[in-house]
């Protein structure tokens, strides 16, 4: 048994939520295989969505959110996963309703947890995390449908986790990235990741009622949904594809089956929760080596726990850009 610190989420009678820094102790935590000491976790809209009592993440309050964990093995009864072993883990139940990487210790089945990539830090891993992962999903997806150079990528969602990685990763691997974006002040910064053009979407949603558009992307990775999926749907090229992964704007799709149907586009959905741990395996080992984005950890910010309550209020009124990592 050991003392650590979490940030805990309460729900108070009255059914309002507030956080606090608070001493527990690891008997605590639930059952599982490993025990990890955790170093670094990464902050996403999800456990944004935790700390402000989104039933639909978290149903049980007080609660410890953190979707993402990094760290070390210090109790195991799974020999895939000795004592001392660097580890990460991400997706399945961690800090939706099991006690996640918000705290400086988590205990899960060994199903959740993957090796860190040879040479790869728990720092590195965790500026990655479920919004890498995601990234690197739908970038993969892109390659096996076989999208053209000939034309640009358009990404999403820009300036938050998964689209600022996928702009990354597309220039690194010699795609010509647009990135579209609602922030006009950011224009300079998705610039520096490696953007060629960057799209307002004020000047990029077509409420025309046309069927399809002039087809001006081979590719693209999508996290909003909405009107946005269905403009870039009508943009895409012939035997384009689009790697879709989030509902920021709208869960409900509103297109025609033209784009289908004449220019042979594919609409591929991207899930990084529930993936199978083989697979989550084979992309966490390429992005520890061909895909190693070595200049991800230096975009991101490093915060302690006592900023996380700021940094996730922020997120959530879309104040804030980027990849945040939380050090223990």
């Amino acid at each position: 048994m050991m003392d650590y610190k979490a940030l805990v989420v309460s729900e108070s009678d009255t059914g309002e939520f507030s956080a606090q820094i608070k001493a527990l102790n690891t008997e605590n935590l639930p059952a599982g295989d490993v025990l990890i000491k955790v170093s670094h976790s990464s902050v996403n809209f999800k456990d944004a969505l935790s700390f402000s009592g989104n039933k639909g993440v978290t149903q049980s309050f007080p609660h410890t959110p953190g979707i993402d964990a990094a760290g070390q093995v210090v109790e195991s009864s799974d020999p895939a996963f000795p004592v001392g072993s660097k580890v990460l883990v991400t997706g399945y139940d961690l800090g939706m309703n099991t006690s996640g990487g918000f705290g400086q210790y988590i205990r899960v089945p060994s199903g959740w947890v993957i090796n860190l990539p040879n040479g790869f830090s728990e720092q590195e891993a965790m500026s990655w995390g479920t919004a890498g992962l995601t990234a690197a999903l739908c970038v993969d997806k892109l390659i096996k449908s076989e999208i053209s150079r000939d034309k640009p990528v358009l990404v999403s969602g820009a300036t938050g986790g998964v689209g600022s990685i996928a702009i990354l990763l597309l220039t690194k691997l010699g795609y010509d990235v647009h990135a579209l974006s609602s922030k006009a002040d950011k224009t300079d910064y998705l610039r520096s990741l490696g953007a060629k053009e960057v799209v307002l979407l004020s000047d990029f949603i077509d409420e025309s009622k046309r069927p399809m558009l002039k087809p001006i992307y081979s590719g693209a990775v999508d996290v909003a949904g909405g009107d946005v999926l269905a403009t870039i749907l009508k943009s895409i090229d012939y035997q384009g594809a689009i790697a879709c992964c989030g509902l920021v704007a709208s869960p409900t799709l509103k297109t025609s089956v033209f784009p289908f149907i004449l220019r042979d586009v594919s609409l591929l959905g991207v899930d990084s929760v529930e993936l199978p741990l083989s697979r989550k395996q084979e992309i966490w080992d390429k992005i520890g080596n061909e895909w190693r984005l070595e200049e991800l950890v230096s975009t991101c910010k490093l915060i302690s726990m006592d900023e996380l309550t700021e940094t996730m209020t922020a997120m959530l009124k879309g104040q804030i850009s980027g990849r945040f990592v939380l050090a223990h």
